[in-house]
């Protein structure tokens, strides 16, 4: 901003609602930062002009006047203070809300982190929904691919489509990102003997990451965005019109975080000899996200796990009961190995990744952040260390088909 100006920009927004409601008593017609204050405009008189500042505007100035020390919360009307949040909010997710939410079908899933919605039909699920998210913690919704035209998100109908486009491909063992044919990579989806090998002969384990995402996938498959966009849980929050969900409705002068969709697909470890790698490393979002699976390939071919094997393998893991008892299920359908952790554990996770890596004699640089990095796939015995050298507990999920994860921004995941 021009010298002349710099005495009236804040750092905090305190100063900036400050300055606002100081240009809104004085009557400036442009508070010169990104909240201008809004006004209607009328001729009924004759004359042109501004008439009373909007509500928000009045609500800030009457803030601001009213100079409310920044460690001391504002008076709030207790009457109307239980009209909005019961009492018992808290003790709600303890309870199991049972009372309260007795017309929705839904469980919890390890050790109650985790809400599981189990009928995605009812209108009544966002409710419920709001007393988890408060809390930050995971929400899965299972069953949406019955919503779904499920012949659109076959491999084959991908491949036949836009098998000829172009796209990053990446080898989830060794971080290797190469530019190939899409139809390299949907040829060897469920069919492994036409998989890359890499150089010891092993194959390959591959993502397509991110294709296409945001305005390429509305541009490229329209089709398949409206049917997504139809299907998505949770409207009210999920949906970009959906009156909750915040970050759709910002003004246009916000950077707003990437909010896709995007289409994240990845050959399953079934058919690969190390089975302690994954196809997204542990990592962060910056904002919340829901992932659903729309599909899941049955791979074939030399050295592939049967689905009794798979079972097994899944079995193996430190799983929920209800989630042991979903894969005995047989029109269930699993499909993805999820591992999620609190936000408020990442800097011990942080902590504990620059430790093993020292102890593996890895390089360890002062500017380097193993999460941001995307540089590990935390393993059952390191998950294991974890816990019992920091207290940090892995909430792990099986995604089956048609389930989706909600995740609030920061919470840790490797899939």
């Amino acid at each position: 901003p021009p010298s002349s100006q710099n005495n009236e920009q804040g750092s905090t927004l305190r100063d900036l609602l400050t300055t606002t409601a100081g240009k809104l008593r004085l009557g400036s017609t442009d508070a010169g930062i990104a909240f201008a204050p809004v006004y209607s405009t009328g001729t009924a008189s004759g004359k042109s002009g501004r008439t009373m500042p909007n509500i928000l505007d009045d609500i800030i100035a009457s803030v601001v006047e009213n100079k409310i020390p920044p460690n001391r919360a504002p008076k709030i009307n207790a009457k109307s203070e239980i009209k909005e949040e019961p009492k018992d909010d808290k003790n709600c997710i303890q309870d199991d809300c049972s009372k309260r939410y007795s017309d929705i079908q839904y469980s919890w899933i390890c050790d109650r982190h985790v809400l599981w919605l189990r009928d995605h039909k009812n209108s009544n699920n966002w409710k419920l929904f709001k007393e988890c998210w408060k809390q930050g913690r995971p929400v899965l919704v299972s069953g949406m691919h019955k919503k779904m035209n499920f012949s659109l998100w076959k491999a084959e109908s991908i491949s036949l489509d836009f098998g000829n486009q172009q796209a990053d491909i990446l080898n989830c063992k060794d971080s290797i990102i190469s530019n190939t044919n899409v139809k390299e990579f949907w040829d060897g989806f469920e069919d492994v003997s036409k998989r890359q090998k890499v150089k010891n002969g092993e194959t390959a384990l591959l993502k397509l990451k991110d294709w296409p995402s945001g305005e390429d996938f509305k541009a490229m498959m329209p089709a398949r965005y409206e049917d997504l966009l139809k299907s998505l849980p949770l409207p009210e929050y999920c949906s970009p019109e959906g009156k909750l969900n915040l970050a759709s409705h910002l003004p246009g002068f916000f950077v707003r975080p990437d909010l896709g969709p995007r289409l994240c697909s990845a050959y399953g470890v079934a058919a690969t000899k190390d089975h302690d790698i994954g196809t997204t490393n542990l990592h962060i979002e910056v904002s919340d996200v829901v992932n659903i699976l729309v599909y899941v390939g049955i791979a074939r071919g030399n050295g592939v796990l049967s689905k009794s094997g798979v079972l097994k393998k899944l079995e193996e893991e430190d799983l929920d009961d209800l989630l042991r008892k979903r894969l005995k299920d047989s029109s269930e359908l699993p499909g993805a190995l999820w591992h999620i952790y609190a936000g408020q554990d990442a800097d011990k996770i942080r902590e504990f990744l620059q430790k093993i890596a020292k102890e593996q004699g890895l390089e360890v640089l002062p500017e380097h952040d193993p999460i941001r990095d995307q540089s590990w796939y935390v393993n059952k015995k390191l998950r294991q260390r974890l816990f019992e050298e920091y207290g940090v507990k892995t909430c792990t999920v099986i995604q089956f088909l048609g389930d989706a994860i909600i995740l609030p921004a920061g919470a840790l995941h490797q899939v």
